[in-house]
């Protein structure tokens, strides 16, 4: 693919020269590495003390200059979003070029990974609104997570009000495009109620590619003396033209999910969670044909589990649970089918402030029929002066097929059911520096060496797909991220990821999806807060798939985020690039979307 208006030379050295405007005596900025995080560890640590390389995105600091949950994950280089089409319908994620479907997508530290396909693991079923912060870790994680954590798991926190709060938000654009938010919250002294609601509509860019989307949720929080409780309860419903998804059809299709879930900690170590979510999809070969060739699938999936996390020694945490994972399928297509499991794990870690940390973590689980898997996990860092961080870690990850990979059948694609669970060691060492205050930055090098892994392979263009297990597949590459506070009202975030697929077991096979990987994708995110005012952001990425030309994608944000009307412009693919992130399906040129939103907050 290619730049149509501006030589990519140009566009780098546009954001090279960006402004950077000093201030006299700028007061304190927090330091960049003091975010707390979780996922990946046993207790909470800062962002700079976790053995892993994990990535923490505020969802709620500039909620009017990102149109979806795409845009904030696409800010993360070893992150890939392959998108069929806009305000995230049907996108796929992957991480440090792992396929889609081995990457671990969560709510609240709960599961929402499909059973049918691995393809409505973003079907996120809660609207942006209600989200407070996306948490990402880069490499195997089925330790502490389980089935899928072979590239990455991301993690979806709920927002948490500490304000009575009402945001109102309309906002219309190009191809008919018009959105509606609704967010509310009340914030008392033992509880807390957040209700949430989107709806979005285009008309499409082409033929075909309409859509209409709408979600909602509401969260309740109490504290009683049983402890704290969490009740969530969201879903959503999606509609759209999708032409050229799977082939050369006029093709519709409609998704539903809905997601329930209910949290208790019962003291400073102990607590249990359990959630249900159900996913209905219904597709149609020709959109005008309802009696032609169709597929209607409908998952359920429970899970409920227990923790225990304690300082059992001085500067040494415990942390043990249990799982346990139904899902079950009924389907036109693939049938009616179920399956359980359930898990074990347990991680000690000893943690010398200051000077560094060791970890160990091993995990049984055991499926239907009497299989069983062990996920182990190693990890340590250490500080050396001048603000240095050592890590290493090496991470064991798994993923069971999903129904799709075992029964699907049509003309042009085939499931194997004796398809084989996937598997992957993850190895990874690297350095943090964080010279001062306001810069964090990071270098890794990793290695995931990959058995079984599943794709859809074919020996010539006029057979179909046929889901395979690859014998051995192996994946290296190199990360490297910087945070930069220019100043209180300006901050620069640049990252790189290079990889490439160490070993190439096709033998000569044509690939699906498994070498659609990114070899090279670079970031850069400049945001300037006027007067603490009016946020200026710029977003700019290029990435090169497998033997594929780059796509450079430029994308901008101009928002007041103060006072009671808070008007807003994004605007998306300026560079007007032609690109395709899955192979023949077309994704949206230059587009805008603007409006205003209505803010009334009174903090207790």
């Amino acid at each position: 693919m290619y730049l149509r208006y501006l030589p990519l030379e140009l566009v780098l050295l546009g954001f090279a020269s960006l402004p950077v405007c000093a201030q006299q005596a700028p007061p304190a900025i927090a330091p960049a590495s003091t975010t707390v995080v979780v996922l990946g560890n046993s207790a909470p640590v800062s962002q700079g003390e976790s053995a892993r390389t994990v990535v923490a995105l505020d969802t709620q600091q500039h909620a009017l200059a990102y149109r979806d949950v795409e845009d904030y994950l696409r800010t993360d280089a070893s992150v890939d979003i392959q998108q069929r089409g806009a305000a995230g319908v049907m996108a796929d994620i992957s991480i440090r070029g792992a396929s889609f479907e081995q990457t671990l997508v969560m709510v609240n530290g709960l599961r929402i990974n499909n059973a049918e396909t691995s393809h409505f693991n973003l079907d996120l079923p809660l609207p942006l609104a209600a989200l407070g912060s996306i948490d990402i870790l880069h490499g195997a994680g089925s330790t502490l997570y389980g089935s899928d954590a072979i590239g990455g798991v991301v993690d979806y926190l709920t927002w948490k009000p500490d304000a009575n709060t009402l945001r109102l938000r309309t906002g219309a654009g190009s191809d008919g495009e018009n959105e509606q938010v609704l967010l509310g919250s009340i914030a008392a002294r033992n509880w807390s109620e957040v209700i949430a609601g989107s709806r979005g509509f285009s008309t499409g860019f082409i033929p075909d590619r309409d859509y209409r989307t709408e979600d909602a949720s509401t969260e309740t929080r109490l504290a009683t003396r049983l402890g704290s409780t969490d009740l969530l309860f969201s879903g959503d419903d999606r509609a759209f033209g999708a032409a050229q998804f799977y082939g050369n059809y006029n093709s519709w299709e409609r998704t539903k999910g809905w997601f329930a879930s209910v949290a208790q900690q019962f003291n400073a170590h102990t607590e249990a969670a359990a959630g249900y979510r159900r996913h209905s999809d219904l597709f149609l070969l020709r959109r005008n044909q309802p009696a032609g060739y169709k597929n209607q699938h409908v998952d359920d999936g429970f899970q409920g589990s227990l923790r225990d996390r304690r300082e059992i020694l001085r500067n040494t945490t415990l942390l043990c649970g249990l799982e346990e994972i139904t899902d079950q399928i009924e389907s036109t297509n693939l049938g009616r089918h179920g399956r359980n499991r359930g898990a074990g794990y347990g991680e000690v870690e000893w943690r010398i402030p200051q000077r560094g940390s060791i970890a160990a973590g091993l995990r049984e689980e055991l499926f239907s029929g009497g299989r069983s898997v062990l996920s182990p996990m190693f990890a340590g860092t250490l500080w050396l002066p001048h603000a240095v961080k050592l890590r290493a870690s090496a991470s064991h990850g798994f993923r069971l097929p999903t129904y799709l990979d075992l029964y699907y059948k049509d003309p042009a694609t085939l499931g194997n059911p004796a398809l084989q669970p996937e598997s992957a060691w993850n190895y990874e060492g690297g350095a943090d520096w964080y010279p001062d205050s306001r810069i964090a930055t990071m270098l890794t090098v990793f290695d995931s060496e990959e058995r079984d892994t599943i794709d859809y392979v074919r020996a010539a263009s006029t057979a179909p797909w046929q889901a395979k297990n690859l014998a051995k597949l192996r994946f290296t590459g190199v990360e490297a991220a910087m945070d930069w506070h220019a100043n209180q009202s300006q901050t620069v975030k640049l990252s790189w990821t290079w990889m490439t697929a160490a070993e190439n077991p096709l033998r000569g096979l044509q690939s699906k999806y498994v070498f659609r990987y990114p070899g090279n994708n670079g970031r850069v995110e400049w945001n300037w807060n006027l007067k603490q005012t009016l946020l200026l952001q710029s977003r700019f990425g290029v990435v090169q798939r497998y033997h594929q030309d780059p796509d450079p994608i430029w994308d901008a944000s101009i928002a007041r985020e103060t006072g009671h009307l808070r008007p807003y412009l994004q605007m998306t693919n300026l560079t007007n690039t032609g690109y395709e992130e899955i192979a023949g399906v077309r994704m949206p040129g230059r587009s805008f979307i603007g409006g205003i939103e209505f803010v009334i907050a009174k903090k207790k």
